[in-house]
């Protein structure tokens, strides 16, 4: 269904008072009208059937930008969360927003792979609770250690909780202190088995992280900031599922790839929707990559950062070649 420039204020009311939550007098004073405005736009909202998730995400993904940024990168779906500071606050919005599509694209009875990160987490905290028996999520990578935030052991439960399905947690550490011993894990039957069932997913969640000498990678310990710079200088560009890609996407033949216990990228570009989530500025130079290497069908982004792809991939000449797997 397309949106009439006339109805996008019956979208937003209906988005803020069904999804947020607002009161009516809130929305009103988010959106700079009357109360009675808002009523009557919450009425008409009712008689258009704009009363769920579902409908009210339409409001992002019917977009010009969107098209355009569909048509340019070869992406199934994208979803423009806007930054006029109108009503949509884009840091609480993104993860709204996320959630709403992610729930959008699960069917009854998928498997479902889930990464790791802030995002990620966000997007896990205020995921609606839905009754999808017969879901799984699995965890798409190894896990972190006990101190650090966002593991990906917290986003696979709590996603897997909200959706009151089947959550498989990786009990592997993320990154092992040898390749040896990674070669040896990855050997044990447990491991194979949920490493091999990652490529049985329909659907993927993730962001990709940055190579700065503060990213998660860094934090959490599994590189040392000397590191991280260095695999910068040649040629990383961000990280899917804990590994290194480099500027075309591709995976990274490197020490810490070679001990990292995780889904094949392969696998993970074989799933059929990729959803890839990316709000922060400085992720630009990571999705250009992940978007290169195929791993995103499915692309949440401010309008922002959708301008910058289409005035990258047109600088480029990329075409939808650009993003060969997508």
């Amino acid at each position: 269904m397309t949106i009439r420039a006339a109805d996008q204020i019956i979208h937003k009311a209906a988005w803020l008072y069904y999804t947020h939550g607002l009161r009516q007098d809130e929305v009103a004073q988010r959106l700079a009208i009357s109360r009675a405005s808002v009523a009557m736009y919450l009425r008409r909202a009712r008689e258009m059937g704009i009363v769920t998730i579902t409908t009210s995400s339409e409001l992002f993904s019917d977009d010009v930008l969107a098209r355009e940024l569909e048509d340019a990168t070869g992406l199934t779906a994208a979803w423009i969360v806007p930054e006029d500071r109108q009503a949509m606050d884009t840091t609480a919005e993104m993860p709204v927003v996320a959630a709403a599509v992610f729930l959008e694209l699960i069917n009854k009875g998928e498997r479902v792979g889930v990464a790791w990160g802030r995002t990620v987490y966000h997007i896990a905290d205020v995921m609606p609770f839905a009754d999808l028996r017969g879901v799984t999520v699995v965890q798409l990578c190894g896990n972190l250690g006990a101190p650090y935030s966002y593991r990906p052991d917290q986003c696979t439960t709590e996603i897997a909780r909200r959706l009151n399905a089947e959550g498989i947690n990786f009990y592997a550490p993320l990154v092992l202190s040898s390749e040896r011993l990674a070669d040896e894990l990855r050997g044990e039957p447990v491991i194979q088995e949920q490493l091999a069932a990652i490529s049985d997913c329909q659907l993927a969640l993730y962001s990709v992280g940055g190579i700065e000498e503060d990213s998660h990678l860094v934090k959490c310990g599994a590189m040392s900031p000397e590191a991280m710079h260095e695999m910068g200088e040649k040629g990383a560009a961000g990280v899917i599922a804990g590994q290194l890609i480099d500027r075309d996407g591709r995976w990274m033949d490197c020490a810490h790839n070679r001990r990292c216990i995780s889904a094949d990228l392969d696998s993970i570009r074989a799933i059929k929707k990729r959803m890839l989530v990316v709000q922060e500025d400085n992720k630009f130079e990571p999705l250009i990559a992940a978007l290169k290497g195929g791993f995103a069908s499915h692309l949440v982004v401010t309008s922002s950062m959708a301008r910058r792809v289409l005035e990258h991939w047109s600088r480029e000449g990329l075409g939808k070649e650009g993003s060969s797997r997508a």
